[in-house]
């Protein structure tokens, strides 16, 4: 994945039911993910249209999947699987030895699939906190 597929992959996002998106899917906050993770981010192409993307990255132990999304009419042909194959053989590259994979809770055929690839539920009781690194109040 590179900066200049950003447009394709958002409308693909937009179009894939189940992918959250949120303040840092701008093009800028993606750009800047790409640069700090080369190389562990891919799309799928048929032809020149992407039908396929991972968004992956690390923090020098631990991985992060995000927007592993497939066109609709382009599911059951394994790129979904491929995509993740590609990602995690970099991360591994990488010496990255775990990976954390961000699914909705209400995303049933995205946790099936994880499931399937052997990813196992963790529950956790996490409590999400929001800073600000430019001077504005915490709300």
């Amino acid at each position: 994945m590179e900066s200049d597929d950003y447009e394709r992959c958002y409308a693909l996002w937009l179009a894939t039911k189940g992918i959250g998106l949120t303040d840092d899917d701008t093009r800028e906050r993606v750009e800047v993910y790409l640069r700090f993770n080369a190389r562990l981010s891919f799309v799928a192409l048929h032809g020149d249209d992407i039908v396929g993307t991972i968004l992956c990255g690390h923090d020098g132990r631990r991985g992060m999947i995000r927007h592993l999304a497939v066109r609709d009419d382009f599911r059951g042909r394994g790129i979904a699987k491929k995509l993740v194959e590609l990602s995690v053989s970099e991360l591994r590259a990488d010496g990255i030895l775990k990976c954390n994979v961000c699914v909705e809770d209400s995303n049933a055929a995205g946790l099936a699939f994880w499931q399937k690839l052997g990813a196992k539920l963790l529950h956790y009781d996490w409590r999400t906190l929001q800073f600000h690194t430019n001077n504005e109040p915490l709300a």
